[in-house]
């Protein structure tokens, strides 16, 4: 007889229909566009107006309803989405992504990681791999999340206990890392576009994050450890199920050579960089500027193609799979062909985001959004903490990151400006919300994957069995990183490189 679900486990079910009856996110974003041009041009026939409050001069709405408008639209359509900063980071990051995962060095990493740690350390080592998993599209998901499993259950523990650790590191770490990954290209892109709508000239790097990230990537660790020792565990009791105990498969001697000289690669890389960007007269800095200024910096992005493209070539040599310039464009044609849903869906961004700011939408609803919040006295860290809980209840509903920051960037980023918060923070902040519900919302794409692995264990496991398992992460994440955020703000700490908390217009 099939157990009735409790009130909770309902609402949740709801929530899956909902989300599941939305279009395909390159609709919303085709539909919002539509929307857009509507609005344009009612606002501009009621003669909608603000005044900016950096120059003083009145901003009016560009209709798209008018023959200029119109032909605007028809012009840009091709310009809209070349320009448009994620996709060109991200097709760029990927061809060196795409060698390093294709040759197999970034899934060893992550098997190395976990199966060298002691095992009183265990639990850490699969928080710790989830987070870092990042750096890799789908290696977190699809290996490292089931690997957990597996060693727990070797281990004599409940596999979905460590199912639960690994996960936790992947999708509840969402908003931090040791390391710059694939999804902060993305996010810095958007983040860019939306400020410019207040300053054209401001520049957002992948690394803008990377301070507060770091703090917050041994934050999950730590806190993620706790909650799996001391609720998730005990509250699993002893495994019962009649999965058989695997034998683990240990690094080879090969697989441990590969790692040997891709960290030696990779350290030359480093090395390499420091001496071209470090001293003042660097191959990469402009006279006169710092380091923070340099080219290096502002052209992240390379680097990041260059620290993984390396280190891939090199393991792939030592360990066959990558012999010949052949085999090595292979994988980044691999890379880039699980992108094709992506490139459509920045199509239709793309066009949403550049309709915002022709119109002047985007900049007159900062305006007004900034001065309704200074009106109510809503700034500082409750503006923030409020921020957090409006990005997670968002991510209940729809689950792509790229895509909820597209529409929501727009109006956040120039809004948080005009209030003196620099975009950098804004864009953590999102990251810290969207984090804490990736871990329970039915909307995040790998969420089935993740019931089907827990199913493996048991056939009674399912929605409820991950849902109820993953909320004691999402309830102290989010009482951690609150404090964490406050206490950062408090000490005025920037969030990275050229982060800085406040903004103040030029």
């Amino acid at each position: 007889m099939k157990k009735k679900k409790n009130l909770f486990g309902r609402m949740l079910d709801r929530v899956e229909i909902m989300g599941n009856a939305l279009p395909h996110p390159a609709t919303i974003f085709a539909l919002l566009a539509a929307v857009v041009v509507v609005v344009s041009g009612i606002t501009a026939a009621l003669g909608v107006t603000a005044i900016h409050p950096g120059t003083g001069e009145e901003i009016f709405v560009r209709s798209l309803c008018t023959g200029e408008g119109v032909r605007w639209m028809f012009e840009n359509v091709t310009e809209n989405f070349v320009r448009f900063p994620p996709l060109g980071l991200v097709l760029v990051a990927m061809i060196g992504i795409g060698v390093a995962e294709g040759s197999g060095l970034l899934t060893v990493l992550i098997r190395a990681l976990v199966l060298k740690a002691p095992r009183r350390l265990i639990t850490s080592a699969l928080v710790a791999a989830g987070v870092l998993s990042h750096l890799a599209s789908e290696a977190g998901y699809v290996v490292l999340i089931p690997l957990g499993a597996v060693i727990f259950l070797t281990l004599g523990r409940h596999p979905i206990a460590g199912l639960a650790a690994a996960f936790c590191g992947v999708s509840g770490g969402f908003g931090a890392n040791f390391l710059i990954g694939s999804v902060d290209p993305v996010l810095a892109g958007l983040t860019q576009s939306a400020a410019q709508i207040i300053d054209p000239e401001i520049q957002i790097s992948p690394a803008t994050n990377i301070y507060f990230m770091f703090i917050s990537a041994i934050m999950i660790v730590v806190v993620g450890t706790f909650v799996t020792e001391k609720i998730v565990e005990p509250r699993l009791g002893k495994y019962k199920g009649s999965e058989t105990v695997p034998k683990l498969e240990r690094l080879t001697p090969v697989e441990r050579k590969g790692i040997r000289l891709a960290g030696l690669s990779l350290l030359c890389v480093i090395v390499l960089f420091a001496a071209v960007v470090v001293p003042e007269n660097g191959l990469l800095r402009r006279p006169g500027e710092g380091v923070l200024q340099s080219a290096f910096f502002h052209g992240m992005i390379t680097a990041i193609m260059i620290f993984f493209l390396v280190p891939g070539v090199v393991y792939g040599w030592v360990t066959g799979k990558i012999r010949n310039d052949k085999q090595g464009i292979k994988e980044m044609i691999t890379s880039m062909s699980h992108l094709a849903t992506y490139i459509v869906l920045v199509f239709f961004a793309a066009q949403f985001v550049y309709y915002f700011r022709y119109t002047n939408l985007g900049l007159i609803l900062a305006v007004e959004g900034a001065d309704m919040l200074r009106n109510v006295g809503l700034e500082g860290i409750p503006l923030m903490l409020l921020f957090i809980v409006v990005s997670a209840l968002i991510n209940m509903f729809m689950g792509s990151a790229s895509a909820k920051w597209a529409i929501m960037a727009p109006v956040f980023v120039p809004m948080f400006m005009l209030l003196g918060y620099h975009p950098s923070l804004t864009q953590m902040v999102f990251r810290i919300g969207d984090s804490l519900t990736n871990i329970i919302t039915p909307m995040m794409s790998y969420f089935a994957l993740i019931v089907a692995f827990a199913e493996k264990y048991s056939r009674d496991y399912g929605l409820g069995t991950i849902i109820s398992t993953m909320l004691p992460y999402s309830i102290i994440f989010g009482i951690v990183w609150s404090l964490l955020l406050v206490a950062w703000m408090a000490f005025g700490l920037p969030v990275g490189p050229d982060g800085p908390l406040h903004y103040t217009a030029p």
